[in-house]
């Protein structure tokens, strides 16, 4: 970067108010994919593995935590300590998701990870439904904070042509959480094993031991380039960037120089007013905030109602012992992390708004017909799951393509921000509530209640196919900036 213009020596010793010409985010979109970028998204990306884990925990264990001689929970308090989870998830992306966008990606991402290894592992220490119910909280709010700063640094280090398909496959192995929280259910409530009270506590534990792991594995990961240009440490981008380059020519990738990119001006900044974020999502950018919410708010009813429950349906309707869950769930979560990986490569090559038009529309019809085989009592526990194997081998990728869409459309200075907004609100709206909505449905022991509780969410995934139709970006192949100019970006 070459400063253009200078402000008083107070701003300009802050590296604030000047402004700057920078190629960095075109530098990071040309890079081959390297090793740099597999080791971020593995460090990174295991946040959706861990969410996975917790969800698919909460699930597995229904049968359990009612069985408890100590909690003796009743289903509806299951189903509350699961929407208290996702109402942590939504206070703490919102809170955390301002910080990203104000002290970095990379501080944030440590500080959550700490919150929720800390939380989860608290959580193996309830006794009873108050303390079980906080812990689920501050878990929860853990996980919603990993969101804002996770997402917003993959998009930032992924090349353009790349980003759709990276995106779309690491939201997807949330689901490779939840085949570790099936197996894990499977072994530790075991009868015999442990006595009763010992399963579930040391079930949330494996949460805890691979954040542990994952803090080390952090920290080799930068600070977003593209966050430090624009508020005002340039120099650190540009070495970042540099750095990235090297390492890729040493192990064999071509990497072209900058001499043809041509650089683009900012006007370096400390933090974005929240004036300035509420004209860009409700101004400039409102048809993508419509499309935003809708997509989040679709597929979190969708997801949370019927897993956080689905133990509870397989053990009141089909009679499958709570130990016996996780055999049911393990193929279902296998189910879901295919979708992403077959389909995330379709995202960048046929597009955006047609592959998640066509993902959102297919899980809401077929969740509506397997809804009717439900209700006329003509599957039993296995056929269900091969049922759900398939909606939600769409809805999966459907679910990553929202956090996709939230995470690259809008500028870089309220990126976090945007995301940590969307899926709080969008949870908040479709699933905060849809846990507890559905606990309620299945005690009454009805089919038909439970049909209705589908064909609402079912019809909430046409919708959000439709707005999506109507209203998406087509973002395939573009530079972040190209897609959202920057609120940094002047002419000056």
């Amino acid at each position: 970067m070459s400063e253009a213009t200078s402000e008083p020596k107070q701003a300009a010793a802050a590296g604030i108010g000047r402004i700057v010409e920078t190629k960095v985010p075109a530098r990071l979109d040309r890079l081959p994919f390297g090793g740099f970028h597999l080791r971020v998204i593995i460090a990174l990306g295991i946040t959706w593995v861990l969410d996975g884990l917790e969800v698919t925990l909460a699930g597995a264990l229904a049968g359990a935590l009612v069985a408890s001689p100590l909690l003796r929970f009743s289903d509806w308090d299951v189903g509350l300590a699961s929407s208290l989870y996702l109402a942590g998830a939504v206070c703490g992306a919102l809170i955390f998701g301002w910080l990203t966008d104000r002290w970095g990606r990379k501080k944030l991402f440590f500080i959550t990870l700490g919150v929720y290894s800390i939380a989860t592992a608290a959580t193996a220490f309830s006794v009873g439904l108050v303390s079980f119910c906080l812990c689920r909280f501050l878990t929860g709010a853990g996980i919603g904070g990993e969101y804002s700063a996770i997402n917003s640094t993959i998009q930032e280090f992924t090349p353009a042509r790349l980003r759709g398909r990276t995106d779309i496959i690491i939201n997807g192995t949330f689901w490779v959480g939840g085949a570790i929280g099936a197996a894990a259910s499977i072994v530790l409530l075991k009868p015999g094993l442990f006595p009763v009270d010992m399963g579930w506590r040391a079930a949330f534990f494996i949460g805890a031991v691979l954040g542990l792991i994952i803090l080390g594995l952090r920290s080799f990961v930068p600070e977003s380039p593209r966050w430090l240009a624009i508020h005002g440490h340039e120099d650190e981008a540009e070495k970042i960037v540099g750095d990235i380059e090297n390492e890729l020519r040493e192990s064999g990738k071509e990497v072209s120089d900058a001499k043809d990119i041509k650089p683009f001006r900012i006007k370096s900044r400390d933090h974005t007013p929240l004036s300035e974020v509420f004209t860009a999502l409700f101004v400039t950018y409102r048809s993508r905030t419509l499309v935003g919410l809708t997509l989040m708010a679709a597929q979190a009813f969708f997801y949370n109602a019927i897993f956080f429950t689905y133990g509870l349906v397989l053990s009141n309707f089909y009679g499958v012992p709570h130990e016996k869950v996780g055999w049911y769930i393990f193929p279902f979560a296998i189910g879901n992390v295919f979708g992403p990986l077959l389909l995330g490569p379709l995202f960048d090559k046929i597009g955006r708004k047609k592959m998640i038009a066509a993902t959102y529309a297919a899980s809401g019809i077929l969740l509506a017909i397997s809804g009717l085989l439900f209700l006329f009592k003509l599957d039993n526990a296995t056929t269900q799951t091969i049922a759900w194997m398939v909606v939600f081998f769409f809805a999966s990728a459907a679910a990553s393509a929202a956090y996709l869409t939230v995470s690259e459309v809008f500028p870089v200075e309220i990126r976090a921000l945007a995301i940590a907004a969307f899926y709080a609100f969008g949870t908040a709206i479709g699933g905060v509530a849809a846990p507890a909505l559905f606990g309620a449905l299945i005690a009454t022991k009805t089919r038909e209640a439970v049909f209705i509780g589908y064909l609402f969410g079912a019809s909430l995934m046409v919708l959000a196919a439709i707005v999506e139709a109507l209203f998406g970006v087509a973002a395939e192949g573009k530079s972040l900036e190209d897609i959202a100019t920057p609120l940094s970006q002047t002419d000056a």
